[in-house]
């Protein structure tokens, strides 16, 4: 404490002395209590995308994950917007759109990579997903592991610039229960479904159906045949 020495050789108190060393002490609280704010909005936001990411990086369009894009599925869009290099990294985007602890663990990943190809068409790129992956022989039903993944493709759909259209196709064998005409319309619909529930707006979907008029296999033979029995995706290019 400060002091002054008198005159006469003695020691008085500075009564205001006492104002340093209060000061001090606010200047000690004051800093003590933006650590603990600083620290405590560091926790909160630790706590936040921890949350976030356990309850909605799976892929599906949910609340939790609305405004926010998965890192994978921005990856992909980057490539859809070069799509020179989009057919080259074929392998790497299936993999980004559906890591092992996205896909549905009834489809073997050697399933996947034979049956969801990547095209390129004249005014976009598009997603090939075969029959074998979504429906039944003949069918247009999903099952569950097809719903769920496109429940996984739904983000990348949602959050791409693109227009995009579903379309659906056949081999040219005639329809055992329906003509093809309904059974790719039905199947494009099906899937278009999934998309809306998934968040989706419908503002950017379109749908077709084009039975077995548009092949990309050789329907001479069976291979041929199963390729074409397919959903698109076609992300349309910018006008």
């Amino acid at each position: 404490m400060a002091k002054k020495k008198k005159k006469g050789g003695g020691l008085s108190v500075d009564p205001m002395g006492w104002l340093i060393t209060f000061s001090d002490l606010i200047t000690l609280l004051l800093t003590f209590f933006v650590l603990l704010l600083s620290m405590s909005s560091m926790d909160r936001q630790v706590v936040i995308d921890a949350a976030t990411f356990f309850r909605g990086d799976m892929g599906v369009v949910s609340k939790q994950t609305a405004g926010r894009i998965p890192t994978r599925v921005e990856e992909v869009i980057k490539l859809l917007e070069r799509p020179w290099e989009f057919r080259d990294n074929e392998q790497r985007i299936r993999d980004l759109l559906f890591p092992d602890d996205v896909l549905p663990r009834e489809i073997p990943r050697s399933t996947l990579d034979e049956n969801l190809k990547l095209l390129e068409r004249p005014e976009g790129v598009a997603i090939l997903l075969t029959d074998e992956l979504l429906f039944p022989l003949g069918g247009h039903e999903l099952n569950d592991p097809a719903r769920r993944l496109l429940e996984v493709l739904a983000p990348l759909v949602l959050y791409v610039h693109n227009v995009v259209n579903v379309s659906g196709h056949t081999d040219s064998l005639p329809g055992r229960t329906m003509d093809n005409d309904t059974l790719s319309a039905l199947r494009a619909m099906a899937v278009l479904e999934v998309l809306l529930l998934s968040g989706v707006p419908d503002a950017k979907l379109s749908v077709s159906a084009y039975a077995e008029r548009m092949p990309v296999g050789d329907n001479r033979a069976p291979e041929g045949r199963a390729l074409n029995r397919r959903v698109e995706i076609l992300f349309k290019n910018a006008l």
